[in-house]
């Protein structure tokens, strides 16, 4: 009888592994889960108000409709996508302690965080095309990046993202789950859910790899490319103040790359054997939550600009 009744048990578990998912989450820190709750809630209203004051600065002051400010715009607007993506699910789970997860949910979640990371990579690698341009040929710079141009590249960025991701999501819960349903994470993310996967995962992790070479490496190197011209082009410039004016302008944009790049390319380009919970768990928290709190803070204290435009707006 006791057999029986561990066979249905298992049964049971199995069933509910292929119709939802547990997200762990900091369940780990069970003392900590009211404080975490209050520290997540008030970085997610930073980051709306600190993005969204980007957004609004940039469309109601003249001074800053140029191409540079209509990127960071969109930018800004992205951050605020990517963001209530995964910290209000986090915050409900803090709150109720119920972390389950529909199987679609999950699919949902994961989907739009890839979506919009992609997105994200490719916007910052025009942003970085708009810095070469605006500094390497600044003659031509209102002919190349005029408003249809910026538009389009904008436009570009949105869909080229969009079916990649959906035929990713639908590979990876097209795999059967069985064993455990707890992903050890505070989002639906890919390496988790894998370790979750039962059989063979080769062909998985390998279009892993494919797209973070297409939409992460591919764009990092085309930034990297952008920047090297721009350093060879400021650093020939005769005026100490035209230098220092004209790397001002793109240290914002370096800081932002270099902290989403850094975290995004060692989570998803790792050996899978040097994949850990607690590590994956930081990184993610890192390219998902601190940059775009901290995005506000690079690209408006450091611009003279966006911070006359502040003032205009404050009272």
């Amino acid at each position: 009888l006791n057999n029986k009744y561990m066979e249905k048990n298992s049964a049971e578990t199995n069933l509910t592994s292929m119709t939802e998912f547990i997200l762990l989450g900091f369940s780990d820190y069970p003392n900590l889960q009211m404080f975490l709750f209050v520290v997540f809630f008030f970085v997610y209203v930073i980051i709306l108000m600190g993005n969204g004051i980007i957004v609004l600065i940039t469309r109601v002051d003249q001074a800053l409709q140029t191409p540079m400010y209509f990127f960071l715009s969109n930018f800004s607007f992205l951050e605020i996508c990517f963001v209530s993506v995964t910290l209000p699910r986090m915050l409900t789970n803090l709150w109720t302690q119920k972390r389950n997860i529909s199987l679609f949910a999950c699919a949902t979640q994961m989907n739009f965080v890839l979506m919009l990371g992609n997105i994200e990579c490719l916007l910052l690698t025009v942003m970085a095309y708009d810095r070469y341009v605006a500094i390497c040929n600044p003659l031509h710079y209102p002919l190349v990046m005029n408003h249809k141009v910026c538009v389009q590249l904008v436009a570009a960025c949105w869909i080229t993202g969009v079916p990649v991701e959906i035929g990713q999501t639908c590979q990876i819960f097209s795999l059967p789950f069985c064993g455990s349903n707890q992903i050890n994470h505070f989002f639906c993310d890919i390496p988790p859910l894998l370790k979750l996967a039962c059989g063979d995962t080769f062909l998985n992790e390998m279009l892993v790899f494919t797209v973070a070479v297409l939409f992460v490496i591919i764009p990092f190197l085309l930034i990297i490319g952008s920047y090297s011209k721009i350093i060879s082009t400021i650093l020939r410039l005769p005026s100490a103040t035209g230098r220092t004016k004209a790397f001002s302008t793109c240290s914002s944009h370096v800081t932002v790359v270099a902290m989403f790049f850094g975290s995004g390319i060692i989570t998803y380009l790792r050996p899978k054997s040097k994949h850990s919970s607690r590590t994956d768990k930081f990184l993610s928290l890192f390219y998902t939550i601190v940059t775009p709190m901290f995005n506000p803070m690079i690209y408006t204290l450091r611009n003279k600009d966006a911070m006359i435009a502040l003032r205009k707006l404050l009272p």
